[in-house]
């Protein structure tokens, strides 16, 4: 009994750390704007994935980065990645096409953040702004951290799950155990 509120404690501070980082923007001046991909339906963004470029727009346009980085993979789509579908989204939006580096093989969090650090190194950048929902910047720093970049959260504001209570509760939970599972070896 004793160990199970033990756990129980430690995931909701965890939960607690997560909602805090969901409500903090700290974009700034980096080496990239990642954007972390999110659905995509023929070719056009899901609201969420839309949501998101619009942040990661926003916020090159107001010079805080010389590259953007679009990332996702196709997830079992013939087609379209989300990675490709956010870089024709932005490029429709203003972005330069030469403005924009894309991993469209990544299927997980964990790959996108390695192939992006693997990105960082060949430009010889250490830091990024990540650009996704809230409730999903307190795994994506920590997996940066472990690859040696530094990364500034900023979340998405207007996504249709953060602001959605149930939504935003349901996947900030989702995230605590994610990221036990991470701290616990789990790789995935």
């Amino acid at each position: 009994m004793v160990w199970f509120m033990c756990v129980a404690l430690m995931e909701w501070a965890l939960y607690r750390a997560i909602r805090q980082q969901a409500a903090r923007d700290e974009a700034r001046p980096a080496d990239a704007i990642v954007v972390f991909g999110a659905a995509e339906y023929n070719g056009e963004p899901s609201p969420v994935l839309k949501a998101r470029l619009d942040h990661a727009f926003d916020l090159e346009e107001r010079g805080l980065a010389p590259v953007v980085i679009t990332t996702g993979g196709k997830g079992g789509e013939p087609i379209y990645s989300e990675a490709g579908v956010s870089r024709d989204y932005l490029v429709q939006k203003g972005v330069a096409k030469e403005k924009i580096l894309v991993d469209d093989r990544s299927e997980s969090t964990y790959e996108s953040v390695q192939a992006v650090a693997s990105l960082l190194r060949q430009l010889h950048g250490k830091t990024c702004v990540a650009v996704s929902d809230g409730f999903h910047l307190y795994r994506v720093k920590v997996f940066f951290r472990a690859v040696g970049v530094t990364a500034f959260g900023s979340p998405a504001p207007g996504s249709p799950i953060e602001s959605a209570p149930f939504d935003r509760r349901l996947y900030s939970w989702r995230e605590a155990l994610s990221t036990s599972l991470w701290y616990l070896g789990y790789k995935g």
